[in-house]
């Protein structure tokens, strides 16, 4: 993964979602969370798959893992 969001614009969004100040690396900090979460969501949809004896990972894998990964995730 190469390609890195445009710090301007995720910078915009946040601004637009909350009155409060942001620090200067605010953005890469949440890029960071962000691939972070998807690297997770990645890991345990490649152990359901294993658990159900399939070589792939399919969108029910996914699906089912992405509900629990967001409860623990919300904080």
């Amino acid at each position: 993964m190469s390609k890195k969001a445009p710090r301007a614009v995720l910078k915009s969004r946040m601004r637009k979602k909350s009155d409060t100040r942001i620090g200067k690396n605010a953005d890469l900090m949440v890029q960071l969370n962000l691939l972070l979460v998807l690297h997770r969501l990645a890991e345990e949809s490649r152990v359901k798959a294993f658990e159900e004896k399939t070589a792939t990972i399919r969108v029910h894998h996914v699906k089912a893992v992405a509900k629990k990964l967001l409860k623990s995730t919300r904080g």
